[in-house]
């Protein structure tokens, strides 16, 4: 069975019912602003079509200020029409803003079609920057050759000892100001009586204290 040639499409019907509609308000209402012959039916094209280019930039590059601003402003004139010719305005006697938006029409239609023609993505869209040059890999030198003669290894000095680590230092001992006082009278009197200075075992023996802070004591009194 053969399929029909030509199929009705509901969706373009309506789209064609409603571009007719919106054609003839724009046309009534170039009309009454005081557009007469031809001009009159030029208004609703120079509409339509900054609609259809801007919608079309919108699809083909894709998101820009620039084509929603223009596609704002023709569907703003468009369904303003519509509007105005539903009895909201006085179509007999229009008012002077009406009359003067119908004038000023061919230039900003003009200038929108213009910029969306020859306006193209790469204007609008930075140049990403191009990507740093990696460096380029040192190539490693080849390991040298090793001299395994016997007379080599009677030349090659012996390998020394790591040093060990110096050990680490004793904690700081706190030492009361009252103890090192006492401590130095205790030295002084040693030092009368034997014409020699304390030593720290005799330090520590005198005073009683644990090592760590006889060493400690004895550091002050030095």
């Amino acid at each position: 069975m053969a399929r029909p040639a030509l199929r009705v499409d509901a969706v373009l019907v309506q789209a064609v019912i409603a571009g007719a509609l919106s054609f003839a308000h724009l046309h009534d209402l170039a009309a009454a602003a005081g557009q007469s012959g031809w001009k009159a039916w030029a208004y609703p094209v120079s509409v339509d079509l900054l609609l259809v280019a801007a919608w079309r930039r919108l699809r083909s590059d894709g998101p820009s200020r620039l084509a929603w601003c223009w596609f704002l402003i023709a569907l703003f004139a468009s369904l303003g029409a519509n509007v105005a010719t539903a009895g909201f305005l006085d179509l007999a006697n229009p008012p002077a803003l009406l009359r003067l938006g119908v004038a000023g029409w061919p230039a900003l239609a003009f200038l929108g079609g213009t910029l969306l023609a020859h306006s193209s993505a790469t204007d609008r869209e930075p140049v990403p920057p191009a990507p740093a040059a990696e460096p380029e890999p040192v190539p490693e030198a080849p390991p040298s050759e090793t001299d395994t003669s016997p007379e080599a290894e009677t030349e090659e000095a012996p390998a020394l000892p790591a040093a060990a680590p110096p050990p680490p230092a004793p904690p700081a001992v706190p030492v009361p100001a009252a103890l090192v006082e006492h401590a130095r009278k205790v030295a002084a009197d040693h030092e009368a009586r034997t014409g020699a200075r304390i030593d720290t075992d005799t330090l520590r023996a005198r005073l009683g204290v644990p090592p760590q802070l006889a060493d400690a004591i004895a550091a002050q009194l030095a």
